[in-house]
């Protein structure tokens, strides 16, 4: 069982990087949380992991905190989630936001997340409630990153996060249009506010 990984960043993407262990690259796929606060290329990374195992495969899901491991550990313990959804719901929806809408059954805002259908949301409420009973949810400040691609970046992101390309092409657009600029997490941010607003919502992937 692989649960901590610290070497060097090698590569860098919205959804997954590349850390080199001693001459050994690892492919680790993160959630956007976790990209946030990573450093430059080429800086010093620990990550926690998890280690999924298939008939088929074997992949490893990183983590830059304790608090979001465990979160995602819980959410593939719910029916019909995985880990591609898992990390999905923990890009679509900050810890701070996800554990209060688990526990107060908002089955209206878990929905809103690309790839989470109402009764998929019903089986994490019902699952995960009393799990989540009496853990506080802890805010962390991401790192902003360089200015360079932060459009692309941000439109990678969404479609990751399961958004058709136009819409999220769109999406981008009109935030810039509103004058929204400057580091790739409030660019992100204020698409996701798009799309999820009730008239965006017929842009996002048929659930």
């Amino acid at each position: 069982m692989i649960a901590l990984l610290r070497g060097t960043l090698a590569d860098k993407r919205p959804n997954q990087v590349v850390v080199d262990v001693g001459g050994v690259g690892y492919l680790v796929h993160i959630p956007l949380s976790t990209f946030y606060a990573l450093g430059e290329l080429h800086a010093e990374v620990a990550l926690l992991t998890h280690l999924h195992v298939r008939e088929d495969a074997m992949a490893l899901y990183g983590f830059l905190t304790a608090h979001e491991k465990h979160v995602f550990e819980l959410l593939i313990s719910a029916s019909g989630v995985g880990p591609v959804l898992a990390l999905k719901i923990l890009s679509g929806m900050n810890i701070d936001d996800l554990v209060p809408a688990v526990r107060g059954g908002d089955l209206a805002r878990l929905t809103r997340i690309p790839g989470v259908g109402r009764k998929t949301a019903e089986r994490i409420v019902v699952e995960l409630r009393d799990k989540l009973a009496g853990m506080e949810a802890r805010g962390e400040t991401p790192r902003p990153v360089t200015a360079t691609g932060i459009t692309a970046d941000v439109i990678s992101a969404l479609l990751n996060l399961g958004y058709e390309r136009r819409a999220a092409e769109q999406a981008v657009e009109r935030a810039r249009k509103d004058g929204e600029s400057g580091t790739f997490e409030i660019l992100l941010r204020v698409t996701l506010q798009q799309l999820s607003a009730p008239a965006q919502k017929g842009a996002a992937v048929a659930r």
